[in-house]
């Protein structure tokens, strides 16, 4: 069992953070509303901090799962960032998904001060989070990642190491190129279906069991048929996510069409007033 910190307990950090303390690991935490830092410890034991700093003193395995790459760098560095409070030897486990280039930044920094620093973003969304069987993709130390992997386990199913500082980021990256584009296609045949005179559930029953099948299919297919949005991975995220991949394509030379084109309809979702609707919600676009 290990002394652990978790900076941030939103959707995702508060049941990683949970899941933490249900194995056994002595947790602290700090969030910048403090009232949720308290209700957490009310609801899985453990402490809570007033500062990042405070969070990390004696922590083996500092975690955090904020918002971009300006609010990572607000919980790591300054006179009450976690890297201030960090013993020598310990690591800093970031699930945030950020840019490659932060990535590599912090590492830096951290190596500077005698720490370590993973690049760990999760797929899975809050359910996943919840059920403790995200997908975590890293990069850093191959030392450091050993140490950490099996702390992580206590809300993963499938964690590796991808390579060096970044490569965790840039995992993550490919990871939303191809879910944009699935959800793009399943929007297009669902919308299709309907024009057609169809019953989507049939389709979906069908096609699901062939070539066709996917977790958007069978996680997203119905309630895309219903028009019932109002939960799961915001579009406001997608487009966040959307953004530091083009730009890391930018920077890198890859050709990115369809990403593109399918953050441009995400913008349009947005100017719907869907910024909150998950992600499924791009056949509201071609539906209205």
């Amino acid at each position: 069992m290990a002394k652990v910190a978790f900076l941030g307990l939103g959707v995702m950090g508060a049941p990683m953070a949970g899941h933490l303390a249900a194995k056994g690991h002595a947790v602290t935490v700090y969030n910048r509303t403090g009232a949720k830092a308290e209700a957490w410890v009310k609801a899985h034991g453990g402490a809570h901090a007033a500062t990042p700093r405070e969070a990390a003193r004696e922590a083996e395995i500092v975690f955090a799962c904020v918002g971009n790459d300006d609010d990572l760098r607000g919980v790591t560095l300054g006179e009450d960032g976690a890297f201030a409070g960090m013993d020598r030897g310990s690591v800093f486990v970031d699930h945030t998904t950020a840019s490659a280039e932060v990535a590599r930044e912090l590492a830096a920094e951290a190596g500077g001060r005698g720490l370590a620093f993973i690049d760990a973003p999760v797929s899975g969304g809050q359910a996943g989070a919840e059920n403790g069987v995200l997908t975590v993709m890293c990069g850093g130390d191959a030392d450091a990642y050993a140490r950490v992997e099996p702390v992580v386990a206590a809300y993963a199913r499938a964690c590796r190491l991808m390579g060096p500082s970044g490569s965790g980021q840039l995992t993550k990256m490919v990871n939303q190129i191809c879910i944009a584009g699935l959800v793009q296609g399943l929007a297009e045949g669902i919308h299709f279906a309907k024009r057609a005179g169809l019953s989507v559930e049939d389709v979906l029953a069908v096609i699901s069991k062939g070539a066709a099948g996917s977790w958007q299919m069978e996680n997203r297919g119905k309630s895309m048929d219903t028009g019932s949005f109002d939960f799961g991975f915001a579009v406001d995220w997608m487009r966040k996510d959307l953004g530091i991949l083009l730009d890391e394509g930018r920077r890198n030379g890859a050709s990115l069409p369809v990403s593109a084109l399918v953050d441009q309809f995400y913008a349009e979702v947005q100017r719907m007033g869907g910024g909150r609707w998950d992600t499924s919600s791009l056949i509201a676009r071609l539906e209205r």
